[in-house]
Order: structure tokens, then sequence, then C-alpha cells
């Protein structure tokens, strides 16, 4: 016999912490600005898994607006990131976020 589990709000809460984890050992623990952009993605991504897992549990489609809101402001958020990212490396020729740490004119 075959037993189905079924994948309830737990499943999806223990995913999005884990995500959540990642991301914040990415942001405290890289100096490279790529890697410190790529766990504030991973924290947005907790964040949306979050808004759908209450949304789908729930009943209601807040969630789903919430997660929308939060894909349109991470798709801003990386490509204005990126142009910082592209511009502090023609001027410092590195990425390192610790040895930025004046500016320039």
């Amino acid at each position: 016999m075959e037993q189905f589990t079924t994948i309830g709000l737990n499943h999806y809460l223990t995913i999005s912490a884990i995500l959540l984890g990642f991301g914040l050992f990415a942001v405290m623990t890289r100096k490279n600005a790529i890697v410190v952009l790529m766990g504030v993605e991973l924290i947005l991504n907790a964040a949306n898994i979050n808004f759908l897992a209450f949304s789908k549990f729930n009943g209601g489609m807040e969630g789903v607006m919430f997660a929308l809101f939060v894909i349109v402001i991470a798709a801003a958020e990386a490509a204005i990131a990126l142009a910082i990212v592209i511009n502090i490396f023609k001027l410092f020729k590195s990425v390192d976020v610790s040895s930025i740490d004046s500016m320039k004119e």
C-alpha cells in the first residue's frame, strides 16, 4: 500500500525558512556585491513563498497580489543594483563590498 502525504502549510514554511536562512547567510558573510544581491533575492523569494502559502491555505487572493508586487520590486531592485555594481566596478576595479568605503567625485 502506498501512502500519500499531503503538502501542508508547515512544509511551505520550512522551505521558506531555509531560503531565508541561506539568504541571510549570504548577505551577512559574503563580501562580493553580486553574492549579496543574490542573498537579497533569496530573502524576497522566501517572503513570496510565505505569501503564497498563506494565500493558499486561507483562501484569499491577497497573498498572490503581494507576491506579484514583490516580484516587480525584485526585478526593479535587480536592475538598479546591477547598474550600481557595474559603476562601482568601473570606479574601484572590484566588487568587494568592504573595499568600497569612500565616494569619488
